[in-house]
């Protein structure tokens, strides 16, 4: 889905020369989205240093020189795709209850879902599931995002308890785990090709599990 985990570090260098004896240019971001695009579809393991160079239109000296190798590639990829989605989650959470937070977040998910001109799912979540022992390091890398996402809910949550939006006794770290769960969850259906209604389902169904006050 849609890059709704993490605050990303900001990307200074717009533009990157290539190596010595070749005066050309090429646009940093550019390079970045398609590099993003090729782990979307192929996880970080999956995605080959000709995959990347290909897609990117640029050679492997030049990718070493300005992105260093393929693990700091991806971190930087990860960034690009938590820049893009960032502006949507913190408008989400800065709506005036929870109730309707969530919803913007869940049917926000579902109706990203059907735009075809992105890979399906969510980077966060698929960027390593396929990937073998000597990738630990960026499983570690993407559970931390997906975590901050979990930390910024419970922030909303807790914020909500205070203001009597919800039960006093609602539990805002067990909340988050779960709203992070469903989210996670629509994200893998629609990696697998569920439809755009059968995630707004999903999404319905857990607002209906929200708590209310009494």
């Amino acid at each position: 889905m849609s890059s709704l985990y993490y605050i990303p570090m900001s990307i200074k260098n717009k533009r990157a020369a290539l190596p010595a004896g070749r005066p050309r240019e090429f646009d940093v971001d550019e390079a970045l989205d398609k590099a993003l695009n090729v782990f979307r579809q192929k996880g970080f393991q999956g995605a080959s240093l000709p995959d990347l160079t290909k897609a990117m239109g640029i050679n492997r000296p030049s990718l070493y020189s300005a992105f260093g190798n393929k693990e700091e590639l991806f971190r930087k990829a990860l960034d690009r795709y938590a820049e893009q989605g960032f502006a949507f989650l913190k408008s989400a959470l800065d709506e005036p209850t929870a109730y309707r937070a969530v919803e913007k977040i869940l049917v926000g998910i579902a109706e990203k879902s059907a735009c075809s001109k992105t890979p399906r799912g969510c980077l966060f979540v698929q960027g390593a599931l396929a990937c073998g022992d000597d990738a630990q390091v960026i499983r570690q890398e993407l559970a931390s995002r997906r975590q901050q996402s979990e930390f910024l809910f419970r922030q909303r949550f807790e914020r909500a308890i205070a203001e009597g939006d919800l039960p006093s006794d609602t539990s805002a770290s067990d909340l988050a785990a779960f709203i992070a769960t469903v989210m996670q969850g629509m994200s893998v259906q629609s990696s697998g090709g569920a439809s755009r209604e059968a995630l707004l389902g999903i999404a319905r169904t857990a607002l209906k599990a929200l708590p209310t006050k009494h």
